[in-house]
């Protein structure tokens, strides 16, 4: 592939542009502002010391596992919902709509159950400090409530954004991420006349948030009378072909997450474990949340990308899915390439925002040089699996990919680093991310072979 004339053909093609920006701009908005949030949290929280931070930390480690079973079970649904709408087949959206909601509410009671009946078992998992166990617990008893609301939520909005409605979620957000944070300075700090909960107030504002949220997203879809407003006689009722398409094109996707979520959060019981495993567990949480808004403007574009190369192919034109491949693989590189430059020289400030010791600043600092060094081939295979390939329901591919990345290389390698040799934790961290080179070069192959462009219509008719 020539770079530059993919660069230019890129920028001249304005509907391309245009119709990628349309949904990726709002998904990168709307993650943005749960990113924002959770910075404020952590802030909120950060002022009760680095034990709390470390508490709600891994506490969210169990929502972080849940919310990628979610995202698997959401994406999967965008996969066949794409491409269904690029055909105008209502009738199999609401049926993917259907089966999503049955998996994601029976998987969100399992980690319901769990959180109410043994939380401090749960935290055991992932650090042997009584101390952090005992918050944690505390806040993971009442946020796990919100596991089920956030099922239904964000399935729907996947979607809402699979068939075109991607500006009202995100108001929606705006207003419960805005309601999140009002609850939260009132129940942690005890202000307005309410007793001063600490952790506890930042998990009762988030299931208030989750709450508002749902009731507003399914407000949205019925009252606006969307493709997603069935009745319940058609969320039901597969074909042998749909259920087999279904299992081929979505199963692989929400198999995929959570297994990788499980070993992403093996790397955390390794954190947890380190020593000075508090300092160690505050600096990845500070860290994570960076992360995490770096990462939006990249997830918008993969989000699209999905979308996209669905719509493309569900109306049956291959050759313009991998041209639009092409160029959207040429944006993620543009972006990744901006944040490089814009995180190495600024490196030494974010850590500053944050009430901590300077063992945790500085390992923030050095966290992040490790990350914009890694940034570019992290970015290019989250649009490879996350956008094109499971837009173009080549879905096995990223399935195998990111089991064997996480447990062959990435948690030996943190074993190894952090309670082997004993490494400074962002040693730690480049070792993990040395997945990321090899699925790079995997992923850069399969794209050029063009066997994950599918009309997955053709496969079900079929």
């Amino acid at each position: 592939m020539n770079m530059m004339q993919i660069i230019k053909d890129t920028f001249e093609d304005k509907s391309f542009l245009k119709k990628t920006a349309a949904i990726a701009l709002p998904v990168a908005f709307q993650s943005l502002l749960n990113t924002v949030v959770n910075m404020v949290d952590t802030m909120m929280i950060g002022t009760l010391g680095e034990v709390s931070i470390a508490a709600v930390g891994l506490a969210n480690k169990v929502f972080f596992v849940f919310s990628l079973l979610i995202f698997g079970i959401a994406s999967g649904a965008s996969v066949l919902g794409a491409q269904f709408w690029g055909n105008h087949d209502v009738k199999n959206i609401r049926r993917v709509q259907g089966l999503s909601l049955l998996i994601g509410l029976t998987g969100s009671l399992i980690f319901v159950i769990s959180g109410l009946i043994c939380p401090e078992f749960v935290m055991r998992i992932f650090t042997d400090s009584a101390q952090t166990v005992r918050v944690g617990a505390i806040y993971l008893a009442i946020v796990c409530v919100s596991y089920p609301l956030t099922a239904v939520t964000n399935i729907h909005t996947s979607l809402l954004r699979a068939t075109g409605i991607v500006g009202a979620p995100v108001v929606i957000s705006m207003i419960t991420i805005l309601v999140n944070v009002i609850f939260n300075y009132i129940l942690i700090f005890g202000k307005l006349g309410f007793t001063a909960m600490g952790v506890a107030g930042a998990a009762v504002a988030t299931l208030i948030a989750r709450i508002l949220e749902c009731i507003l997203i399914l407000a949205l879809v019925y009252g606006k009378k969307t493709a997603l407003a069935a009745r319940l006689s058609e969320l039901f009722g597969y074909s042998k072909s749909f259920l087999r398409e279904y299992c081929r094109s979505s199963l692989p996707v929400v198999f995929n997450e959570f297994t990788w979520g499980l070993g992403v959060t093996m790397y955390s019981l390794v954190y947890g474990r380190m020593i000075d495993s508090d300092s160690v567990v505050a600096a990845m949480t500070i860290f994570e949340t960076f992360q995490n808004l770096m990462q939006v403007m990249v997830m918008g574009l993969a989000s699209a990308a999905a979308v996209v190369i669905g719509n493309t192919l569900g109306a049956g034109d291959k050759e313009r899915a991998w041209d639009e491949g092409k160029k959207l693989i040429c944006l993620q590189i543009l972006v990744s390439l901006i944040f490089m430059a814009f995180i190495l020289p600024t490196r030494n400030i974010y850590a500053t925002f944050y009430s901590v010791s300077g063992t945790v600043a500085e390992a923030v600092t050095m966290l992040m040089v490790v990350y914009a060094l890694y940034l570019t081939s992290k970015n290019v295979n989250l649009m490879f699996i996350v956008g094109l390939f499971r837009g173009g329901g080549d879905t096995r591919v990223g399935l195998i990919l990111d089991i064997c990345g996480v447990w062959v290389i990435g948690v030996p390698m943190a074993v190894i680093g952090g309670l082997v040799f004993k490494l400074p934790i962002w040693w730690v961290y480049a070792m993990v991310n040395i997945e990321e080179l090899v699925k790079n070069v995997v992923c850069t192959r399969r794209f050029a072979s063009r066997k994950w462009i599918n009309n997955l219509n053709e496969r079900i008719k079929a």
